[in-house]
């Protein structure tokens, strides 16, 4: 067959579609070379989804400031404090060893043996306890 009169055009090269942007390019970092921001104007406001991200806060024994999971307030959190394992098992312990007129009490009554409730003072929401 003679090439002159084949039926497929000639050959053209396509590049390859260029990469997504880079984390940095997409939250306004560096930009590449010719990357131009077009905001075009609408016609009417539109709703956006509002999505709030939480993350989990390490609470302790005294009030933690934090954002509010359930009603999404920036808050102090309330705490109160309860005899926890510790004191139980330590009163038990003491009981055992012969001091059960009251003594076994004792832990009840120290903070080192409480367990810390932390709760929003908005909404009421239970946040999280810390153990000891």
């Amino acid at each position: 067959m003679d090439k002159s009169s084949g039926s497929a055009p000639p050959f053209t090269y396509v590049p390859p579609p260029s990469a997504p942007p880079s984390y940095n390019e997409a939250v306004g970092g560096v930009k590449p070379v010719g990357w131009t921001h077009v905001i075009t104007p609408t016609a009417a406001p539109t709703t956006a989804n509002t999505n709030i991200l939480t993350t989990v806060v390490p609470i302790g024994r005294s009030p933690t400031h934090m954002i509010c999971p359930s009603c999404h307030a920036e808050i102090e959190t309330s705490t109160r404090s309860e005899p926890g394992m510790i004191a139980y098992i330590s009163g038990f312990v003491i009981a055992l060893l012969g001091c059960w007129m009251g003594c076994c009490f004792i832990p009840c009554c120290i903070d080192d043996c409480m367990d810390v409730h932390h709760t929003c003072p908005n909404c009421r929401a239970y946040l999280g306890r810390y153990r000891r």
